[in-house]
C-alpha cells in the first residue's frame, strides 16, 4: 500500500495518525536522533486504510505492541517546513490503551525502528511524565495541553511553524 504523502518540487502534503498512550502518568513519545522533539508513535495513513487500522499496524510495527483504540481525541492542520519545502499535514490523534501489557517496556525508554520511505530511522521511546509535558518540546505544541488535561470532547487545532 502506499502512503497519502504527496511530494513535488515545491510542496508536501501528509497524512498522518498518531496515538496517545498514556501509562502510570506518563506519555509514549518518540524521537528520532538528533532531534530535540518529540511526537506521538503513528505514522503516514496508506490509501485504502482507516486511521484506526493505520495506527494499530504502526503501533504492531514500529514498537510490537497490540493496542485499543479508545477515541479519537484531536484533529490537528499543520503547516511546517520539511527540509527546504512546506509541508501541510491532517493528523488525528486517537487516545489508545495497551491489549498486552508485557509487550513493551512500562518502566524505561526503549528503541524502536521507523521506515519513511526507503529510509529506516531509530527512534527512542521515552515515557515522558505528564508534570513534564509544558517543558518539552512536543510536535505539534497545542497537544501539550490536550495530553496533560485529557478533553471530553474532540479537539481541533492549526499550528503553523
Amino acid at each position: 500500500m502506499s502512503d497519502i504523502l504527496f511530494k513535488t518540487d515545491d510542496y508536501i502534503f501528509s497524512y498522518r495518525v498518531g496515538g496517545v498512550l498514556i501509562h502510570n502518568g506518563k506519555v509514549l513519545m518518540q524521537n528520532a536522533e538528533g532531534d530535540d522533539g518529540y511526537a506521538f508513535v503513528g505514522g503516514h495513513v496508506a490509501f485504502g486504510e482507516t486511521t484506526d487500522e493505520t495506527l494499530v499496524r504502526e503501533f504492531k510495527e514500529e514498537i510490537g505492541a497490540d493496542i485499543k483504540i479508545d477515541r479519537l481525541l484531536m484533529v490537528n492542520e499543520n503547516f511546517f517546513s520539511w527540509g527546504n519545502r512546506p509541508c501541510q499535514q491532517i493528523n488525528l490523534y486517537y487516545l489508545v490503551s495497551l491489549k498486552d501489557e508485557s509487550q513493551i517496556p512500562l518502566d524505561r525508554n526503549f528503541k524502536a525502528l521507523d521506515e519513511l520511505g526507503n529510509e529506516r530511522i531509530e527512534l527512542d521511546m521515552c515515557w515522558i511524565p505528564l508534570e513534564d509535558v509544558p517543558n518539552k518540546n512536543i510536535y505539534p505544541p497545542q497537544a501539550k495541553e490536550y495530553i496533560v488535561n485529557i478533553p471530553d470532547e474532540i479537539v481541533f487545532f492549526v499550528y503553523k511553524e
